[in-house]
């Protein structure tokens, strides 16, 4: 029997990190783990509900911050391209100004997932309304939104190790 791959959403993290989690999916805990600290999905299943939810959050944080026209669920955003979520903009010319209407666009695949989770992939794309780049300031500005950003983020990591590898759990 071979060795299973090395999580491939994890391989930004220490070796130590990326063989604790290997032996939770190894050992088949990584489940358990999750449930228990994650009982239950959202319930901001519908794009409305979404839209209004990452709205709350921008007004909370990024009042000045350019609107954002439209949050969805996406079907078409594939895990494997390395994007849990998308922010787009789109400009068009309206009379003798140039319009630009940002989009947020998240995986169908959070649709049931908990909260946090939706928070933390929420924040991100909000974040992209200031900061373009992943960098330090891109990060800072996530970490004011959710103090628990990067630990949302290896956990979500972990998840989409154990749906790989098992299944889904909400």
């Amino acid at each position: 029997m071979s060795k299973p791959a090395k999580p491939r959403y994890l391989i930004g993290y220490s070796a130590q990190v990326q063989q604790q989690a290997q032996a939770l999916l190894d050992n088949e805990q990584s489940g358990t783990w999750l449930l228990n600290k994650y009982p239950q999905a959202h319930d901001v299943t519908a794009e409305k509900a979404l839209y209004e939810y990452a709205q709350a959050i921008k007004n909370r944080y990024m009042r000045s911050s350019s609107p954002i026209s439209k949050v969805v669920y996406d079907d078409k955003i594939h895990i494997i391209n390395n994007a849990l979520g998308l922010h787009t903009q789109a400009s068009r010319v309206q009379g003798k100004k140039l319009k630009a209407k940002s989009e947020i666009r998240v995986s169908s695949l959070f649709r049931r997932v908990p909260e946090p989770f939706l928070r933390m992939i929420v924040v991100h794309e909000l974040a992209h309304l200031r900061e373009k780049q992943h960098d330090k300031a891109f990060y800072k500005l996530c970490c004011h939104m959710e103090p628990d950003y990067h630990q949302l983020e290896f956990e979500l990591r972990l998840y989409l190790c154990h749906r790989d590898r098992f299944a889904d759990l909400w």
